[in-house]
């Protein structure tokens, strides 16, 4: 069951990936999804989630500003 509902989450969570279409945006978004993936990935494998969204924040913001709207085209 936990590895069906980190799978899900998984699957919904790429698929909002890089939302937005300033910096910012893209930015916030990531820092958002990054932070839920990560605090349910620590907390269904045992490990601390409030560390894994934490890092799972970061992680999301940085790539969020990292990439431009052109990088990932979803339309195409």
């Amino acid at each position: 069951m936990r590895r069906l509902t980190l799978i899900l989450f998984a699957v919904g969570a790429f698929g909002l990936a890089a939302c937005g279409e300033t910096t910012g945006e893209r930015a916030l978004s990531g820092a958002g999804i990054g932070a839920a993936a990560g605090g349910a990935t620590g907390a269904l494998t045992g490990g601390d989630p409030v560390g894994g969204a934490l890092l799972g924040g970061a992680a999301g913001a940085a790539t969020g500003a990292l990439t431009d709207e052109d990088d990932i085209d979803l339309d195409g």
